[in-house]
Parts: C-alpha cells; sequence; structure tokens
C-alpha cells in the first residue's frame, strides 16, 4: 500500500514538472486563438490570462459539469487519502492507546468511501485515475502544484511509524496525520476557490469541517 501511494506520488509530481515546463513555454509563445481572432468574434485583440475556474470541460450527456480544477482535486486527493487509511491501518497492532485507535477507524471509515466515490467519478469523467486523461484533458491541466499537495509522509516517515510502538507511535502518528490533515484542507480550499463540479466542492466542504475538528482532537491529544 505504502509503495503504491509513493509511486502514484511520484508520477502525479512528474507530470505536475512537466506541465509547468510546457505552460511557461506556451505562455510566452502562443499567442492563442483569441489574439488571432479565429472563431471569437466580439473579442478584443489583447490576451488575458484566464484564472481558474476554467471553463466546463464536461460534453457527453449525463456527465456532470466539471474543469480542469475539479480533475486536479480528485486525482491528487485520492493518493492522499490512501495514505491517510494505511496510516491508520497501522493503529490496531502499534498502540493501545483506546482514543486514537477510535479515531483512526473513524479516519479510515471516512475515507475509503470517499476514495471510491472520487475513482468512480474520474471514470465517469474519461479520466484516469492515474493522472492519465482521457477525452482531452488530465492531470496536467490542473492549476494545482506538487507543492500544494502538503501532508503527504515520505515512506522514511511511514517506515519509522511502522517500527514504533506505544506512545512513540503515538505521538509520531498523531504529528504525522495533523500535518496530512493539514495539507487535504489546503488541497480542498483550491477545490473550493478553482472548481466547478458540485460533488467535488461538496466533497470539499466536507474534507473542511472533518478534517479541522480531527486536527483540533488530535492537538488536544498532544497537550497542545
Amino acid at each position: 500500500m505504502y509503495l503504491t501511494t509513493t509511486r502514484k506520488l511520484a508520477s502525479a509530481a512528474a507530470a505536475l514538472a512537466t506541465a509547468a515546463l510546457i505552460a511557461s513555454a506556451c505562455s510566452s509563445t502562443d499567442p492563442g486563438p483569441e489574439s488571432t481572432g479565429a472563431g471569437h468574434s466580439g473579442h478584443g485583440s489583447s490576451v488575458t490570462s484566464a484564472p481558474v475556474p476554467s471553463a466546463p470541460v464536461t460534453s457527453a450527456p449525463g456527465m456532470s459539469a466539471h474543469n480542469a480544477a475539479d480533475v486536479m482535486f480528485t486525482q491528487m486527493m485520492i493518493p492522499h487519502h490512501e495514505q491517510a487509511v494505511a496510516m491508520a491501518d497501522l493503529v490496531p497492532t502499534r498502540t493501545q492507546n483506546a482514543q486514537l485507535r477510535a479515531l483512526a477507524t473513524q479516519i479510515k471509515n471516512a475515507q475509503q468511501p470517499e476514495i471510491d466515490q472520487m475513482t468512480a467519478r474520474l471514470k465517469s469523467w474519461g479520466v484516469a485515475v492515474d493522472g492519465t486523461g482521457h477525452g482531452g484533458h488530465s492531470m496536467d491541466d490542473g492549476q494545482m502544484s506538487s507543492g500544494e499537495m502538503g501532508g503527504m509522509m515520505p515512506q522514511t516517515q511511514m517506515e519509522a511509524m511502522e517500527k514504533a510502538t506505544g506512545a512513540q507511535f503515538d505521538t509520531l502518528w498523531l504529528q504525522g496525520m495533523i500535518a496530512h490533515h493539514q495539507g487535504a484542507i489546503a488541497m480542498a480550499d483550491d477545490e473550493l476557490k478553482n472548481g466547478i463540479n458540485p460533488e467535488s466542492r461538496a466533497l470539499a466542504t466536507r474534507i473542511k469541517t472533518s478534517q479541522q475538528a480531527e486536527i483540533d482532537q488530535m492537538n488536544a491529544m498532544l497537550g497542545r
């Protein structure tokens, strides 16, 4: 599970880096269709960088309206959630802390169904879960940078957590999950700012509310 999530994250980061280079080159050399006037009667000749949310990319009947920001949010949140579930799976065999065990179960029970929902949503949009898009758009089209998928624990920290038990494990886990949740909230904020898909925006709102409450609980457990 951990290595699979790490490979997904590495693939996502590589795709994002390539997208940034392409976007930079296009912004300086490609005047775009509006500057040529082709197919845009009534528009001026000047080119203005269009902020997200981008125009809806859906066209197939029955496909919910979404844009590149929605695709990016969903593709990036899946591996983010998968790592949270992997962290929750470590808990039962490494601590007897009843409050932490209950919290881990709560997190897993919330995030695994969300992973399933997001996976199904991407498929309904004709977009691959691994970041390789179909139907004319992919993760590369989004506006979220790799730095915005914060809170992901590197493999070394996951391995350190695996080796810990008792109070040491509790501290490592709580500190790691707080940072993980903070990253998810930042991603949710980006979706609420730039996305248009109702289901994705509802999920982002739910993540902000539930994970902030869990952050408050974990800080209290750490005595902060």
